[in-house]
C-alpha cells in the first residue's frame, strides 16, 4: 500500500511574530498574490491565506530563531526572467539554481528568511 497524492494543496511558511503586515505587503504586493479574507470561516491560529493557482500559500507566526533553513516551497510560473525583474526592482537578489533539463529556475529568500524558488518548464 502507498500514499497516492494528487496535487499540492497548500505551504506553510512562517515568520517571527508581529511582522503580519509586512508579510501582507511582500506577499500580496511585492509578489502580487491574492490574499483570501472572506471565507465563511475564521482561518486558524492567525494565519495569513494567500492563494496561487490552485494551491494556497499559508502564513503562520512563530517564534523562529537565527538559524536558516534550506526548506522552501517552489512554484511554477509562466515567466522566469519577467519575475526576476520584478524581485530585483524590489531589491531582492535571485541565485540561479543548477540546471535541471526542461526547467529554468532560481531561488530568492523572503524578508522572513524563507527560501522560495521559482520554475519556469520549458522545452529546452
Amino acid at each position: 500500500m502507498k500514499i497516492e497524492f494528487t496535487r499540492l494543496d497548500h505551504i506553510m511558511l512562517c515568520i517571527p511574530e508581529g511582522k503580519e503586515e509586512e508579510a501582507r505587503n511582500f506577499y500580496g504586493k511585492v509578489l502580487g498574490l491574492t490574499e483570501l479574507n472572506d471565507l465563511g470561516y475564521t482561518i486558524p491560529n492567525n494565519a495569513i491565506w494567500f492563494q496561487i493557482g490552485d494551491i494556497q500559500l499559508h502564513i503562520r507566526s512563530a517564534n523562529l530563531t537565527e538559524q536558516v533553513s534550506q526548506r522552501h516551497p517552489a512554484f511554477e510560473i509562466t515567466n522566469l526572467a519577467a519575475a526576476e525583474l520584478v524581485l530585483v526592482s524590489h531589491g531582492i537578489s535571485v541565485k540561479h539554481e543548477s540546471v535541471i533539463p526542461g526547467r529554468k529556475r532560481f531561488s530568492f529568500w523572503d524578508p522572513f528568511g524563507n527560501r522560495i524558488e521559482l520554475i519556469e518548464y520549458s522545452n529546452d
